[in-house]
């Protein structure tokens, strides 16, 4: 599996650097995870979005699905698009209120919203908790801790597994969730301590020992905000885990 970084910046985009979203390929087979804002231009930079085979999303904060309207608008409008968009629905594997927010983000007033139904070219499945497949990824999903639906999810193909916090607190059942998995991509977006706020995010030290109760190969370590001291989280992530720790980087690829 080859994992790229369109951008790994927490909760807000930071300066020339998008929020959060990823791709996921494998067998030819392309997978988005998470649309934040700026990385809708990130992705056309590299791909063309038509070759998008699926979207999947952890939760409906802004960081992370705000450009699903600026795929939705090309999705809708191009005028040579390389498939037929409405032929071709595109599946969105996201929390079950997803049809209603993108809609509301897509639409222009309360008319327009009465009327928006993006289903045109977009095929909703609504999130659950447990094993689904999505193209040649066995996934499992768990509910996460914070402020809202979420999910954090284990990824796996061809004898490989990657997982992916999502956003969240540590939560009961999050080291079982990524248990051996070879590489864990967790949120870490603040130093341990300090003006926590419970059930929202991890920090660094919480990461690290994460993946040491797991006993994951490699730690991959993202949704950093621009306010939050990148070297400090990796500093507390390495003091906690023993195995290889990398701070994601905008336009990386990695192998999980």
């Amino acid at each position: 599996m080859l994992l790229t970084v369109l951008g790994c910046s927490g909760s807000v985009p930071g300066p020339g650097a998008p929020a959060s979203g990823y791709l996921l390929e494998a067998e030819g087979f392309l997978l988005g995870i998470e649309l934040g804002n700026g990385t809708f231009s990130e992705l056309q930079s590299r791909r063309d979005p038509f070759e998008l085979d699926a979207l999947l999303f952890s939760h409906l904060h802004a960081d992370h699905c705000s450009d699903f309207s600026a795929l939705s608008v090309y999705r809708r409008y191009h005028p040579r698009p390389t498939i037929d968009p409405r032929a071709n629905k595109l599946p969105v594997h996201a929390p079950a209120e997803a049809p209603t927010r993108f809609s509301a983000q897509y639409g222009t007033d309360e008319a327009d919203r009465a009327v928006t139904n993006l289903s045109d070219v977009f095929d909703f499945q609504a999130l659950r908790v447990g094993e689904f497949q999505i193209g040649p990824f066995e996934v499992v999903a768990a509910a996460a801790a914070h402020p809202c639906e979420s999910f954090s999810f284990r990824i796996s193909h061809g004898g490989r597994s990657f997982a992916y916090t999502g956003d969240t607190d540590v939560f009961d059942g999050l080291a079982d969730l990524v248990r051996g998995v070879d590489v864990l991509m967790a949120e870490a977006s603040w130093t341990h301590g300090g003006a926590v706020i419970p059930n929202l995010h991890m920090s660094g030290r919480d990461a690290g020992e994460v993946a040491t109760e797991a006993g994951v190969g490699r730690l991959l370590l993202t949704h950093i905000p621009p306010w939050t001291d990148s070297s400090a989280v990796l500093a507390e992530a390495r003091a906690a885990f023993r195995g290889d720790v990398v701070l994601v980087r905008q336009g990386a690829s990695y192998e999980v």
